[in-house]
């Protein structure tokens, strides 16, 4: 069932240390904006937060920025936060299908299978979460999310997934009037996993794993939801291990580790 939203406690999250994602290149500017970018990965920040996330000088920060807001590699958000611009869009296209995306079709066909509830990828967008890629169940009663739906980063395991490793001060923003607690993250975090009962929708149950990328931040979400009476009232003890195992196998293809790809998911016949 869901809960009501309580206040945020600083203690029961802590963010994970920041750490260099690449060995330098030798050439200061790039490396600096790189790590910037990098930053910018898991989601919009305020120059507080790239100041602390890169260990850049303030002043560095803001000038390197600035510039890659001219450029349209970053842009800025209406709260003024820095994200991720067009540019890197535009870039990624002409470089060939998003590697996340295209690796995704296969592994969600085998989720819903084994489940047979139908799956999903979320990626944050902002303050909300867009469905990328989907697998539905063929028949029955299930819960549709076509691609393209923009959901609420407030409510079901998917947005707990994606909040749940952020750092401090985008914790405490996306426990604002969340239907999620500190506690839930603080058990997403301890498991590796995520589960709702009702959040997003009534009658509706979910499961949700996190995708990392190369440089080990969470980038997108797994799921599979369906009604509760079908995924009972306690989802991850049902599903969890095979959710988690889509989600690994989805993170080792981005990372281009296509020996860990080839492993399959387990039998539809069986369950978890």
């Amino acid at each position: 069932m869901s809960s009501q939203p309580s206040a945020p406690q600083p203690s029961s999250l802590p963010a994970d240390p920041p750490r260099p994602l690449h060995s330098p290149s030798g050439i200061g500017v790039i490396d600096k904006s790189v790590m910037i970018l990098d930053a910018l990965e898991a989601g919009p920040a305020s120059l507080a937060q790239l100041v602390e996330c890169t260990g850049l000088a303030r002043p560095t920060a803001h000038r390197l920025a600035s510039a890659l807001v001219h450029h349209r590699f970053l842009s800025r958000d209406v709260r003024g936060r820095y994200v991720i611009g067009s540019r890197l869009a535009e870039l990624a296209s002409a470089a060939g299908d998003d590697r996340l995306v295209s690796a995704a079709g296969p592994i969600l066909l085998k989720l819903r299978d084994a489940t047979g509830e139908s799956s999903q990828l979320y990626r944050r967008q902002g303050d909300a979460r867009v469905c990328v890629a989907s697998a539905e169940r063929p028949i029955g009663l299930r819960d549709s999310i076509p691609v393209g739906t923009q959901l609420s980063m407030k409510a079901g395991s998917a947005a707990q997934v994606l909040l749940a490793w952020e750092d401090h001060e985008r914790l405490v923003e996306g426990l604002q009037g969340a239907r999620f607690t500190p506690t839930v993250l603080a058990g997403v975090r301890r498991r590796g996993w995520g589960e709702s009962l009702g959040e997003r929708e009534p009658g509706v149950a979910s499961v949700s794993a996190p995708v990392r990328g190369p440089s080990g931040r969470v980038i997108a979400a797994v799921s599979i939801s369906g009604p509760i009476e079908r995924l009972s009232r306690q989802p991850g003890r049902l599903h969890a291990a095979v959710v988690v195992q889509a989600a690994h196998q989805l993170t080792e293809l981005v990372r281009k580790n296509p020996e860990a790809a080839e492993q399959s998911l387990p039998d539809p016949g069986r369950r978890p």
